[in-house]
């Protein structure tokens, strides 16, 4: 018994310097009281966290996710209300980890908007076809959803994206003998079609260079002539070649980045 009021009454001590902190914060603004705050109250993230481990994502991970939530509590936090800020914090902790799930199992970057609107829309749905006997129109889902039509609909497409299909799925029913797959029908790059692209683009670059330069580089690296036959050819010396061949080089990465 006295094991437990000791504890009870640590608890409350700890409660109390807990507020007298946040009544400082919220007065002061202080960043040393705000990560005083933190250490004080990185337990509570370690122990939500630990509820998600097993899920795919790394535990470090997981806890430094939960601190974002923890840090935005502690900037929200009024300690004038009563309650104490552990059962505050602790939604917005969840809910951050959450969040971080939902962002990672997406196949492509979605605004977090739009993601949000797709659940609420795809639940919203099911709703109203409870409860209005169909399937309920875009326009009705955005306004149940206090969304705009271009938004839900948009949401409700990207909803398509959350799982991306195997190139190795099988397509076909069960009868289907040709046990053909999605690898199948996607096209292949076209190599020959890429290098002409990029010819096409160097080319164009070179065209940028003075005349010299653009003799220099189509006989050193189009004919495959040596410095010192290029000298030969244009009739000056071999160094002279070298230098301009480095410019042009140089003037050829600076066209290309900036076409880039």
């Amino acid at each position: 018994m006295t094991d437990t009021s000791e504890r009870a009454r640590t608890a409350e001590a700890i409660h109390r310097d807990t507020q007298t902190l946040f009544r400082e914060f919220k007065q002061t603004g202080g960043p040393q009281v705000r990560e005083e705050l933190v250490l004080l109250h990185q337990n509570l993230v370690r122990f939500l966290a630990k509820k998600f481990a097993n899920r795919g994502e790394p535990l470090d991970d997981l806890i430094q996710v939960g601190m974002i939530g923890l840090l935005h509590a502690i900037d929200r936090f009024d300690p004038d209300r009563g309650i104490r800020f552990a059962t505050y914090a602790t939604p917005t902790i969840v809910g951050e980890i959450k969040r971080h799930f939902r962002d990672r199992g997406w196949a492509i970057k979605v605004p977090r908007r739009l993601q949000e609107i797709n659940l609420a829309a795809n639940k919203m749905a099911d709703q109203l076809t409870q409860d209005l006997g169909r399937v309920p129109s875009v326009a009705e889902i955005a306004e149940a959803v206090g969304a705009s039509e271009e938004e839900a609909l948009e949401a409700l497409e990207l909803g398509q994206l959350y799982e991306l299909v195997s190139l190795d799925s099988e397509l076909g029913g069960e009868d289907d003998e040709s046990h053909s797959v999605l690898s199948d029908y996607v096209g292949q790059t076209d190599e020959e079609l890429v290098e002409y692209g990029q010819r096409a683009r160097l080319d164009d670059a070179i065209s940028h260079l003075l005349p010299r330069e653009q003799a220099i580089v189509r006989l050193r690296f189009f004919a495959g002539l040596s410095q010192t036959d290029v000298a030969r050819r244009l009739k000056i010396s071999q160094m002279h070649v070298s230098r301009l061949q480095h410019r042009a080089v140089s003037k050829l990465r600076e066209i290309l980045h900036e076409k880039d």
